[in-house]
């Protein structure tokens, strides 16, 4: 295909990816204000409606709290993983002779990335969180003497 052919499917494909997304984030954030239009609305099926989104709001912000939080290490510790040399061949390493495990190698050798890949996420996060502690600028009213 041409480049301009190319380059409009990826624009395109950009623009309804981000507006999916966002789409769905907006609708995610507003549920508890859905569920309590609902709730106050005439008729029992939507206040019965808006009740259960009421009650399922927070238990779903909760998750995607920790899946998110989850997806983030993972995302970061695949970046150091693949961004360093040393790291990636410690890795493909370790997926190899995961792989040898005899009936669950195929599986060990996918879910041993994941796990390096989350750990080495984790060990950064760490670090950093450890050197902002050091760091610490001083809050609102204090000095950097305090």
């Amino acid at each position: 295909m041409p480049l301009a052919t190319q380059a409009g499917v990826l624009v395109a494909i950009a623009v309804l990816t981000a507006v999916g997304v966002y789409g769905l984030v907006a609708g995610i954030v507003k549920l508890d204000d859905a569920g309590l239009y609902l709730s106050e609305a005439k008729g029992a099926f939507k206040r019965s409606a808006g009740a259960v989104l009421l009650w399922f709001a927070p238990y779903l912000m909760k998750t995607l709290s920790v899946v998110g939080t989850t997806a983030m290490f993972l995302v970061g510790g695949g970046l150091l993983a693949h961004g360093l040399a040393m790291s990636e061949s410690l890795l493909h390493q370790a997926e190899v002779t995961a792989a040898g495990v005899a009936t669950f190698g195929d599986l060990l050798a996918t879910v041993s990335g994941v796990v390096i890949n989350g750990l080495l996420g984790l060990v950064a996060g760490a670090i950093l969180v450890a050197l902002l502690h050091l760091v610490k600028t001083p809050g609102k009213g204090e000095t950097p003497t305090d």
